[in-house]
């Protein structure tokens, strides 16, 4: 099972950044545990300096803005 996480502190585009990789996830048949970090510290941990950021598999991917579908598929699927 692939784990993502998806930082931000709560607000609409991080919300929508979470249901954007379920849905990726579920076109692409890929089991996913879309795991939302809330926590200005273990943000900043993780190196995103802009949010909503991306992580798969502990990998950061995204940070900054809603992310580009195809792009979102990519990385979930690499």
């Amino acid at each position: 099972m692939t784990t993502v996480k998806v930082y931000g502190p709560g607000c609409k585009r991080c919300e929508t950044t979470a249901e954007m990789v379920r849905e990726a996830a579920a076109k692409l048949g890929l089991e996913v545990e879309v795991e939302k970090v809330t926590d200005p510290k273990s943000i900043a941990m993780a190196g995103v300096m802009s949010t909503p950021g991306i992580s798969i598999d502990g990998k950061l991917v995204h940070a900054g803005g809603l992310p580009d579908k195809a792009k979102l598929e990519t990385w979930l699927s690499a």
